[in-house]
């Protein structure tokens, strides 16, 4: 089996160009520092492509994490207090919630989109009745139950916190993620379907809360000639030049999500005839694809871990799913709450693998990859 001549990731950014006009229009106008016009109008521009239904308030970050720090402290989480989080995750959708204090209690996921599973959630509501937030997250771009969910959510009273990071241009019931919580975030990373080098933005449709978050984000720096702060503040600005790269990147979202979805479609097919499934999404929903993943079938005989290390082999980059967070030792004391004992989230764990889903990936390389999966079973 011939080896690519480069190597095939599993995500990494693609840039157009156009990025740079508005990172030159920065550099004429000396406005390099944080914050500014590129910042202003990346907003907008995202806001507008996120709703037409709703006036939304958007604020560009340093990162998502930060996002969803900002988004815990506007919920108003407090030492001790309970919140209700996505299982199958990465940790930063959770780490924010011990920067204020609070403690996580995961909660297990159902197997039609690898999301928070309702009926798990309204089981921890019954044994955390005081908890008043919940942090969801949408895996690899795939919304989860949200009629559900946000059902729930109302009858407890709760405040949701809907980390979409991984599903910007995901849509559920012809609406986009990003807009389900009282507080939302995604996130630019490198390896995001678009990308700012680093970056993120929050969502709310409540002013106040925007520009809450913006002063905490600026240092809390009360409006005095001279430095003043009453509050503790952090630099969670995003720079002039990075929403720069944001702004050039959003024209072709739409466009990366169909190369996405491209990429998930050939390998629906390229392995049909295998003991493995896809990444599942609801019928009523549109996912970004941002990650295709494959679920290996019980009992088959094939580890993930040993598909991994054979494309490993041709260059080809893969990663295990998300470790659940109730499995990371950091989260060792936190409580997991499943529907029936069973963990659906360790069975992912143990059968599943983010294949390489590069939107530069020529169909040359993909199909390396899938003969490659082939040759393990």
């Amino acid at each position: 089996m011939k080896t690519p001549h480069k190597k095939i990731f599993l995500a990494s950014p693609t840039m157009h160009g156009n990025e740079m006009d508005f990172i030159k229009e920065a550099f004429d106008r000396n406005w390099i520092a944080p914050l500014g016009f590129n910042c202003d109008s990346f907003e907008e521009e995202t806001a507008e492509y996120l709703s037409s239904k709703k006036k939304l308030s958007t604020l560009c970050l340093c990162s998502g994490t930060a996002a969803l720090h900002l988004a815990v402290k506007l919920a108003g989480v407090k030492p001790g207090d309970i919140v209700l989080c996505s299982d199958l995750t990465f940790s930063a959708t959770v780490n924010p919630i011990s920067y204020e204090g609070g403690v996580q209690v995961f909660v297990d996921s159902e197997r039609e989109t690898w999301n928070m599973d309702p009926k798990a959630l309204e089981k921890a509501f019954k044994k955390y009745p005081q908890a008043k937030v919940v942090m969801l997250a949408h895996l690899y771009g795939t919304p989860a139950k949200m009629d559900e969910i946000l059902k729930i959510c109302k009858k407890h009273n709760a405040i949701l916190i809907e980390d979409a990071a991984e599903a910007f241009a995901s849509t559920y019931k012809g609406e986009n993620c990003g807009v389900f919580g009282k507080y939302s975030v995604i996130s630019f990373n490198g390896n995001k379907i678009i990308t700012t080098s680093g970056g993120g933005m929050l969502i709310t449709d409540d002013i106040a809360s925007r520009n809450k978050a913006l002063f905490w984000a600026t240092q809390s720096r009360e409006p005095a000639p001279w430095y003043q702060h009453e509050e503790i503040g952090y630099n969670y600005r995003m720079s002039n030049i990075v929403a720069g790269v944001g702004r050039g990147q959003l024209k072709h979202l739409d466009s990366h999500r169909d190369l996405k979805e491209k990429i998930y479609r050939r390998y629906e097919e390229g392995l049909k005839d295998l003991p493995v499934k896809m990444n599942p999404y609801l019928d009523y929903t549109k996912p970004n694809f941002w990650l295709s993943c494959m679920l290996i079938d019980k009992d088959c005989g094939v580890d993930p871990m040993y598909v991994y290390e054979k494309l490993k082999e041709v260059d080809a980059e893969s990663r295990p799913i998300w470790k659940p967070m109730h499995m990371q030792p950091v989260f060792a004391d936190c409580d997991y709450i499943t529907v029936d004992g069973t963990s659906v989230n360790e069975d992912i764990f143990a059968r599943g693998l983010c294949l390489p889903s590069d939107i530069k990936m020529t169909e040359e390389e993909q199909d390396l990859v899938i003969e490659t999966i082939k040759s393990c079973f």
